[in-house]
């Protein structure tokens, strides 16, 4: 049997499936259709709804609390990078930074010789000169920077 997890998450992904990538829920209204707590919502939204699983949440609110989901598109490469680069913020850790990787992969928008520079270039190992959270921080830069090159590239 499924948990309310999953549950919760595929009704989403349907709802957003059935909505050509964009869907506004209100949390308490949710949460009674499925018998559970708002703070179930949010965890199963704060998890499995991440930017670097290619979605982009935001809270409205007002009016009950209204939460959009809206799904990247990933069939242009370019405006998934750029997404991805908009979003990433001033720091990043390696294992963040080779989750981002691995799904540019998954999702086809780079090819696997991308992903080993892009992983040998914001590796420990490659920066382990620079301090941290310094390190962290150049990281982000050197990957932001990487993947506007791949945006340029892509976008020809």
């Amino acid at each position: 049997m499924a948990r309310l997890s999953d549950l919760i998450e595929a009704f989403i992904k349907q709802l957003i499936n059935d909505t050509d990538g964009v869907v506004e829920i209100q949390r308490n209204e949710l949460a009674n259709q499925f018998n559970c707590v708002p703070s179930q919502i949010n965890y199963v939204i704060d998890t499995r709804f991440t930017t670097d699983k290619g979605y982009y949440v935001e809270s409205r609110r007002g009016g009950g609390g209204y939460i959009s989901i809206r799904r990247v598109n990933i069939t242009r490469p370019g405006s998934y990078l750029m997404h991805i680069v908009n979003s990433m913020g001033n720091s990043i850790s390696q294992q963040s930074a080779n989750i981002f990787i691995n799904n540019f992969i998954d999702y086809e928008v780079i090819s696997e010789n991308e992903s080993l520079l892009l992983k040998a270039a914001t590796s420990d190992k490659a920066l382990g000169i620079v301090q941290m959270p310094e390190r962290d921080m150049v990281r982000a830069a050197i990957l932001k920077n990487m993947l506007v090159s791949l945006i340029a590239k892509k976008e020809k």
